[in-house]
């Protein structure tokens, strides 16, 4: 019985950041903790939070990389991730940090950007509201 491998596509908004074939692992974080994959795991959907994915080949060994949040899908063979950004490394304390650094921080500014946008969206719709009346 011959092992049948995984192919792995990372996907960035605007380009393939890697394609991998000859994937023996995949594990990456989701809001459950550590999803594992192995090539003859059921096909599955998974929600991944930033932090490290790694993965092994026979020819390149196990690799990290960082990923943004992002979704992970399974079907058959092939295993797709498509998140916001991702950096490939060997580092993994280098990896973390820039987890820690750039992706998290990112998402918190978003959150700042998205509460000022609902004061400002409140406001204008309030002064429709009174201008309306009067």
């Amino acid at each position: 019985m011959s092992l049948e491998l995984m192919n792995l596509k990372i996907l960035l908004p605007f380009q393939v950041f890697a394609e991998k074939k000859g994937v023996s692992r995949i594990v990456a974080e989701t809001r459950e903790g550590s999803l594992g994959l192995l090539p003859h795991r059921l096909d599955c959907v998974a929600a991944l939070e930033p932090g490290i994915l790694t993965y092994e080949t026979g020819a390149e060994g196990e690799t990290y990389v960082a990923v943004d949040e992002g979704v992970l899908v399974k079907t058959d063979q092939e295993v797709l991730v498509s998140v916001r950004n991702a950096i490939i490394g060997t580092d993994l304390s280098q990896l973390r940090e820039a987890v820690e650094s750039e992706f998290l921080t990112v998402d918190e500014t978003e959150e700042k950007i998205r509460s000022v946008m609902a004061k400002l969206e409140t406001g204008l719709i309030r002064r429709l509201a009174e201008f309306q009346k009067g």
